[in-house]
């Protein structure tokens, strides 16, 4: 039997403790550890009883519970298993594979600065003022989901009208504005909020927000702290924070482009 094991049965374990692995960093950041665990116990149980024992009267009820087990995980991680699946499809390898079978035609840039620059001098006026801003830019996924919790406007995209949804007296001013296809869609929608737990603690809700719709969408989410009036932008499920005007229009026009 030593001598039987070959290059396919290393490469076949190691694939299972990747994806083993993989799973349990993914568990670890949606807080579902101990569900995780408790599974995997219960497997090797399983495996125990039914495969090294040969106990066929437990080892059948357990077939029957893992049989239907199958299902309820699916229920019970529908989240997390969604999460995993939008990023092995947002990979950065995947995301090349699919550009080139994609329209490779740049967007003209003055159309491009028109969009980009009325957002940059916005977020600046609004951080030397200190007014929290959330504004998140739809890219190829839709945010149609997003924004029927907010308020619907369509209205183009104008710095004095978006620095109005963001005063402190706006009843839109604590939810998010999402901006697709160069027109304001929304303001005051609700974001789903990222549990991770390295995410600094100094970060306020907004933060977490606009890393939240990252982990779902491959959008961009700017952020204005309230209390430091410093502009952060999410992408891609990470951070960049205490960005300059200059260096936040650099990055949407490198990556809106």
């Amino acid at each position: 039997m030593f001598f039987e094991f070959g290059i396919k049965d290393i490469i076949d374990i190691v694939l299972v403790a990747l994806m083993l692995f993989y799973i349990y960093r993914l568990m670890k950041e949606s807080r579902s550890l101990n569900v995780f665990m408790g599974i995997l116990i219960f497997v090797m149980l399983w495996l125990v009883v039914s495969q090294v024992l040969e106990m066929k009267l437990l080892g059948s009820i357990m077939d029957k519970l893992v049989s239907v087990g199958v299902i309820a995980l699916i229920i019970l991680f529908q989240e997390d298993i969604r999460k995993f699946l939008y990023n092995l499809g947002a990979h950065q390898r995947v995301q090349t594979l699919r550009r080139l079978f994609a329209n490779n035609d740049k967007r003209d840039y003055e159309q491009l600065k028109q969009t980009i620059m009325p957002i940059v001098m916005s977020c600046l006026n609004m951080s030397k003022k200190k007014i929290g801003a959330l504004i998140v830019i739809q890219r190829a996924t839709p945010l149609d989901d997003i924004v029927a919790t907010g308020e619907r406007l369509d209205a183009s995209i104008n710095q004095r009208l978006i620095e109005n949804i963001f005063f402190k007296n706006s009843p839109l001013h604590d939810g998010a504005m999402v901006i697709a296809h160069e027109r304001i869609r929304a303001a005051g929608c609700i974001l789903p909020v990222s549990h991770d737990l390295h995410i600094p603690k100094e970060l306020g809700l907004r933060h977490r927000a606009a890393l939240g719709i990252t982990h779902e969408s491959d959008c961009i989410a700017i952020v204005v702290s309230e209390e430091t009036g410093g502009i952060s932008i999410a992408i891609r499920n990470e951070f960049q924070l205490r960005l300059t005007a200059e260096k936040l229009e650099s990055i949407l026009t490198q990556e809106l482009a």
